[in-house]
């Protein structure tokens, strides 16, 4: 229901296709002592995210993404890799990288290299998304949660998901700088209540 108001109301990601929806396949990292895992669950103010990620079936296009949250606002760097760069991080070999990573990922390629961290878990999921120009308000609506702990088979379309979530969703709204008066009274009118979630953590917490 909440999905076809949208849709009367603000544009489709166009990079969604005509049928609007998309797949999101993300591996995370985190290190010896999870420290990612820990600091979401203890609700710290500053943590850090590092992930690969990649859309639909499309190997082409990878990213390397650091998320970044500091006094409930996020930031993320990204550098886009090659599949053949994505799979030596995955076996934490950047010795032989050709090019030099981007920024302050340099700091996280020097900890994989060492093993300091290390791949994690994968989240995959179908995402729909809605965007509103003012504000660069995108509101996404993400189904079929799922996760594996098959890290070797990031890359492989038939690798074995568990549907941690059941049967829920996930709907998230994102915005720069302001919120405008126009969406939040479109959200309002949903009864929706703002609520910390982590697909990370659920797939973690599953096992």
């Amino acid at each position: 229901l909440i999905s076809g108001h949208l849709g009367k109301i603000f544009k489709r990601d166009s990079n969604a296709g005509s049928h609007g929806i998309y797949r999101v396949s993300s591996l995370y990292f985190d290190d010896l002592y999870d420290r990612a895992l820990r600091e979401k669950l203890n609700g710290t103010d500053q943590r850090e995210k590092l992930r690969l990620r990649y859309y639909n079936e499309d190997t082409d296009y990878i990213r390397l993404e650091l998320k970044l949250k500091r006094s409930g606002l996020c930031a993320k760097l990204q550098q886009q890799l090659s599949k053949a760069e994505g799979e030596k991080l995955i076996a934490c070999d950047t010795d032989q990288w050709q090019r030099p990573f981007a920024g302050p990922l340099n700091l996280y390629a020097e900890r994989i290299r060492n093993r300091i961290i290390r791949p994690s878990a994968i989240v995959c999921y179908d995402r729909e998304a809605f965007i509103y120009g003012p504000g660069n308000v995108r509101i996404t609506i993400d189904r079929h949660i799922r996760g594996s702990r098959e890290i070797d088979r990031f890359f492989d379309a038939g690798r074995h998901d568990i549907h941690f979530m059941g049967n829920y969703d996930v709907l998230e709204l994102k915005y720069d700088g302001f919120l405008p008066d126009m969406v939040r009274e479109v959200m309002k009118g949903y009864g929706l209540m703002p609520s910390s979630c982590s697909k990370y953590v659920s797939c973690r917490r599953y096992g």
